[in-house]
């Protein structure tokens, strides 16, 4: 039996490899796409902040609405760009992350939790998303790992 388990283990053990490359790269494209298209809705569409202002948390509610459309629909699309690319990951997740909060609080928060209501479930999912990236970073298969290495060197 435990010959089995050592075996069952061992071929595992590749998953842990693979998982290095591959597991954070998958969070980060997803992550990218659905940021990407918002992003994009947001600079082809009009500002629809002003409707929502009331319901933005401190301190983004001091915050002049074409300011806060302007910052949020760049920070999606470079974000997401980002995102592909594997650079500044942490900053970027967590500026997301703060990003899809406010979206959370501000339009989600009222239409419950189901997301064909438009309420607060699928943020949520991207908040969760998001975690591995901020704590363990972008994987191997990003330019911060590059970057790592490079500067290791010099």
């Amino acid at each position: 039996m435990l010959k089995v388990l050592s075996c069952v283990r061992c071929g595992f053990c590749g998953f842990d490899k693979i998982g290095d490359y591959f597991g954070p790269l998958g969070l980060r494209l997803l992550l990218a796409y659905e940021f990407w298209d918002a992003g994009v809705m947001k600079y082809k569409g009009e500002n629809w902040f002003a409707d929502i202002a009331e319901k933005f948390p401190f301190p983004f509610n001091v915050i002049p609405v074409d300011v806060s459309w302007a910052l949020v629909t760049w920070f999606e699309l470079l974000g997401a760009i980002a995102l592909v690319l594997g650079l500044a990951t942490r900053f970027f997740s967590f500026s997301l992350m703060i990003l899809t909060v406010v979206a959370i609080v501000s339009v989600h928060a009222g239409h419950g939790y189901t997301i064909s209501e438009g309420g607060w479930k699928l943020p949520l999912m991207y908040l969760v998303m998001f975690l591995p990236l901020l704590l363990s970073g972008p994987g191997k298969l990003s330019l911060d790992q590059l970057i790592v290495k490079m500067t290791s060197k010099a």
